[in-house]
């Protein structure tokens, strides 16, 4: 079957459906929701939390390119086997310890998942559609998979609601996502062969694979403006990263600050907000999502829009952190929301604009360096964070960070390069 929206035409064949529900089941992820109110509630500092969040961006900052190139060399789909049996070592850590020390050894495991994941999964997506022809419809296609992402992480929050308030405690939502991630690992397993990507023969060892897309890597990086694309899609995606969670706290705010649901207890009555702020946010990152490429076609070429969303979710956690220090709840966490929504507007993009920068014969390890880029940033605004948050509130925490990041929204502007030019 076809799809004909204006501007895109690609078959939803067997494997897009696959595609859509490895998305799917990766988000549903039942403790995100709830993450950072978890290590609050196990009597961590927003301080220590920051560190635990600046080392998992660092670890998967130190893994992402070998992990990149060993899934150009060994395979892609074993690559995405030890990313998800690693994701499910630190679901089970999360959920039976509660110090400082062992949750930091939780983060690493989670970093390692994450690094042999990320720009893995995309260099499938795209070598798949280069092999049907397809390389025009990387934005709308990336787009409709990471939408069923957002779908599946907006079923993710409601469940998680259900499971807390059931169960009257945050931790059983770790056990419960170890399940859709078993699923994931069979799915995986289950993709054709001929995605593995680039791997060592009898006839070429595997050192010399490993020189030959090194090489290739290093050619693609050489050039500045595609350093300087990596550090405009990095900075915003590593600022949302690292911002998104405090989402929580301010709805834990939210929540008890209402005359509802007064009989039951603060967990409940928070699992229950944060669960509807966060499906009905889920679902409107699905749908932005979707239409990535119909709004990228707007503009022509991606710079512009790129360089707009990034501005204008920047100047959204500016404003919604002043607004939470001036306690105006509600609208905080309106605004709040469009950081969300931002970065599912122009990931799409942002991943289709640096992709097609960059050589084909090593995808998986050139999309790895921009998500290392991502980590890198990421870990920085997370210490920040954290400690902003721990001297002056959430609320300061939050306007200074984007205040900063504001400043370096200039230095990766992204120049014009006219009408349709790629």
């Amino acid at each position: 079957m076809k799809h004909k929206e204006v501007g895109q035409i690609f078959e939803k064949d067997l494997q897009y459906f696959k595609f859509c529900m490895y998305g799917f089941l990766k988000n549903l992820r039942f403790f995100e929701p709830f993450l950072l109110l978890i290590l609050l509630g196990k009597g961590l500092s927003y301080l220590e939390i920051g560190t635990l969040y600046a080392a998992r961006e660092i670890s998967i900052n130190i893994m992402e390119i070998p992990s990149g190139l060993l899934a150009d060399t060994v395979g892609r789909r074993l690559t995405m086997v030890f990313s998800l049996l690693s994701y499910i070592v630190s679901f089970l850590i999360f959920y039976a310890v509660s110090s400082y020390f062992l949750l930091f050894f939780a983060m690493i495991a989670f970093a390692f998942g994450d690094a042999f994941r990320t720009g893995t999964h995309k260099a499938m997506i795209f070598d798949y559609l280069h092999s049907k022809g397809w390389d025009s419809q990387r934005t709308y296609y990336y787009g409709h998979t990471r939408a069923w992402s957002q779908w599946g992480s907006a079923l993710s929050a409601l469940v998680a609601a259900v499971l807390v308030f059931w169960q009257g405690s945050y931790k059983s939502v770790f056990l419960f996502t170890t399940i859709p991630y078993t699923l994931n690992l069979f799915l995986i397993l289950s993709y054709p062969k001929y995605l593995d990507g680039p791997h060592h023969t009898d006839e070429r060892k595997v050192s010399e694979i490993f020189m030959t897309v090194l090489r290739s890597l290093v050619a693609s990086i050489k050039d500045p403006r595609l350093m300087r694309t990596i550090a405009n899609q990095s900075l915003y995606s590593g600022y949302y990263k690292a911002c998104k969670d405090y989402l929580q706290p301010i709805l834990k705010t939210l929540a008890l600050s209402l005359p509802v649901l007064l009989s039951f207890e603060e967990e409940s009555r928070t699992a229950l907000m944060v669960g509807l702020v966060y499906a009905l946010l889920y679902g409107a990152t699905a749908f932005v999502s979707s239409r990535s490429g119909a709004f990228a076609r707007r503009f022509g070429e991606l710079a512009t829009p790129l360089n707009l969303t990034m501005l204008v979710g920047i100047a959204l956690g500016l404003f919604s952190g002043l607004f939470l220090h001036l306690t105006w709840v509600s609208l905080a966490v309106v605004l709040y929301l469009g950081i969300y929504v931002l970065e599912n507007l122009r990931k799409p993009m942002g991943i289709t604009y640096v992709s097609e920068r960059m050589k084909q014969d090593s995808l998986a390890s050139a999309l790895s360096v921009e998500s290392q880029a991502e980590s890198l940033v990421a870990a920085g605004i997370a210490l920040l964070l954290g400690l902003f948050s721990t001297l002056f509130g959430v609320g300061m925490g939050i306007l200074v960070v984007s205040a900063l990041c504001g400043l370096l929204a200039v230095l990766v502007w992204l120049p014009k390069e006219g009408p349709g030019k790629q």
